[in-house]
């Protein structure tokens, strides 16, 4: 089959790099290496300063705070990139990973993927609802797309996944592990609170992004929590990631908002860590409970379901997760869409509801 060409654009406020905090750019990121090895064109539209295995279109990155103003500059920025991408090759597939995905739309002429990876409430009816032909839509899992409604542009969803470790043995030690993006709706200030009342460490990983909202739940929620068994570790890539999560007693998720897939939750399980977690949204299909973790539905239950968690098999969740959330079935199924959306008008794709 001929190589495919495929634009990708990156929300413009964040960069794109392999153990990204956000997943949106991890999946990008995941994509990107993939269709390069593949044989396929990847272009990437992004901020300075992201790092891509295919070809990087770069835009300035907006500075501090991140704000409604610079988030409308970052997207002049970008889209300015793309029509320069556009100029300069020709794509088979536009594939947004954006939030405010409208304003990052080509002209009419091309197949666009717009992959949400947010909760329905965080989008605006024009979003889920494009006027501009051939312009389709993704979710992330099957319980987010479950709660989208009647979307007319809807194509069925694909489930996120992940690298796989390789196998091997892994000495745990007492601490729990959460991070992601430190922001209110991830709850890390309760899952400090519900280690604490069951006297089991905690460490923090995670980025302090210069949202206003962000840096005051940080200032206000976690500094005044840190000490006293809780450690804010900053970003964790790479290796350092790999050992925190192969080493932890479990891993916490107390999202206040639902997780439309919760990638931390699957790396986890990949890891042989069980992952103690609020019932918020697609974690009910990730999480085994009382097998790969436990769900609660209070802060009283996630101290219990911490103290529990070391009587969980690490093997199991291994080989939960290298059975559902490998990230090659996730990249073979966009492939597989992106030759549709290249080839024939896909209505025979969209999701019949």
């Amino acid at each position: 089959m001929m190589p495919l060409t495929i634009l990708s654009i990156a929300y413009p406020l964040a960069r794109v790099m392999p153990d990204a905090v956000g997943g949106a750019e991890q999946v990008l990121s995941q994509l990107d290496r993939a269709l390069t090895q593949r044989g396929h064109h990847s272009i990437v539209v992004a901020a300075d300063g992201s790092r891509v295995q295919g070809m990087l279109v770069s835009f300035p990155e907006v500075t501090a705070p991140f704000d409604e103003a610079a988030l409308r500059l970052a997207t002049r920025r970008a889209r300015l990139a793309v029509q320069c991408a556009l100029s300069d090759w020709p794509v088979d597939v536009v594939h947004i990973h954006a939030l405010d995905y409208t304003g990052l739309l080509p002209p009419p002429g091309l197949p666009v993927l717009a992959t949400l990876h947010l909760p329905r409430d965080c989008y605006t009816p024009d979003a889920l609802h494009p006027t501009r032909p051939d312009t389709w839509l993704q979710c992330v899992s099957l319980t987010q797309y479950r709660t989208m409604g009647r979307v007319e542009r809807m194509l069925a969803p694909i489930e996120n996944g992940v690298p796989l470790p390789a196998l091997h043995p892994h000495a745990k030690r007492s601490f729990a592990l959460t991070m992601g993006r430190i922001c209110p709706e991830k709850g890390f200030h309760t899952a400090i609170d519900a280690c604490r009342r069951v006297g089991v460490p905690l460490v923090l990983g995670g980025q302090v992004y210069a949202y206003e909202s962000h840096e005051r739940y940080f200032a206000d929620e976690i500094e005044p929590r840190l000490g006293r068994g809780v450690r804010f570790v900053g970003p964790l890539r790479g290796a350092r990631k790999e050992h925190f999560l192969a080493a932890a007693r479990c891993v916490i998720i107390a999202s206040t908002i639902d997780e439309t897939s919760s990638l931390l939750a699957r790396e986890a399980l990949a890891a042989g860590t069980p992952v103690v977690a609020l019932r918020r949204g697609a974690l009910v299909d990730v999480i085994e409970h009382g097998v790969t973790g436990f769900l609660v539905d209070d802060d009283v239950a996630l101290s219990e379901a911490i103290r529990a968690s070391v009587d969980l098999d690490p093997q199991v969740c291994r080989e939960h997760a290298r059975e559902r959330f490998g990230e090659g079935r996730m990249i073979d199924a966009y492939l597989s869409v992106y030759r549709i959306l290249s080839a024939v008008h896909p209505q025979s794709y969209a999701s019949a509801r």
